[in-house]
């Protein structure tokens, strides 16, 4: 899943479209992210239950572009947003895939990671540009960097390199060569890596096991 990040311009977006990377579905189109690019671009990321949906819409129109799906949800954990909110009840998507929304589960059965933003109104919104996943579907070193790590790296840079050369910029970054290496951008480095920064200010990749000392990947090439 993609999300929308600072600098998204036309060029990029028309090279999303050639590598077919784009979360397309009628006109919604997101820039690829690593999940911890996810996580640290959200307000609120938690773990819930989806417990029950309706349709709601604004009082003041009755464009039915307008319309939400409100899922009602049992929180399970919240691993950001702490600061902006203290419970969540329900959270809101567009109706129609085309605007972003996003279809979840409502059985109270499957168990979600949900990354989304806080609205003027106070209201959670998630979408297709957000990390919204099965809790399931997460590999088990996803679950454990939710909880720390991630937030760590939040000051990092995680720079996608979608054709050969490329490189790293800056010192704070680390390049993600999860599509050149394995044609997918849910690989090895968007599964099992966080990007950390060093005590030298600069970033690397870090692999699982105990908090990161001498043991940051380099992989500032593909």
């Amino acid at each position: 899943m993609g999300v929308p990040v600072p600098g998204c311009v036309l060029l990029g977006l028309v090279l999303l479209l050639a590598l077919g990377l784009d979360k397309a579905a009628e006109g919604c189109s997101c820039h690829p992210a690593h999940p911890q690019q996810h996580f640290c671009y959200s307000d609120v990321v938690i773990r819930a239950k989806i417990s029950g949906e309706k349709i709601v819409s604004p009082s003041n129109t009755s464009s039915p572009y307008m319309k939400m799906v409100q899922y009602e949800i049992k929180l399970i954990k919240m691993f950001k947003g702490f600061d902006k909110v203290k419970d969540i009840q329900y959270v809101y998507t567009p109706l129609y895939s085309s605007l972003c929304g996003v279809k979840l589960d409502s059985n109270n059965k499957i168990q979600y990671l949900l990354s989304g933003h806080i609205r003027r109104d106070g209201k959670v919104s998630i979408g297709l540009c957000d990390f919204t996943e099965p809790w399931d579907n997460l590999s088990l070193t996803q679950k454990k960097n939710l909880n720390y790590r991630y937030q760590m790296g939040c000051d990092c840079k995680i720079a996608p390199c979608y054709t050969v050369p490329c490189s790293t910029t800056t010192d704070n970054e680390c390049l993600w060569t999860d599509w050149v290496l394995d044609n997918s951008l849910s690989g090895e480095q968007a599964r099992q890596h966080a990007c950390i920064k060093r005590t030298d200010g600069s970033c690397g990749w870090y692999q699982g096991g105990p908090p990161p000392e001498k043991d940051l990947l380099d992989l500032s090439d593909p």
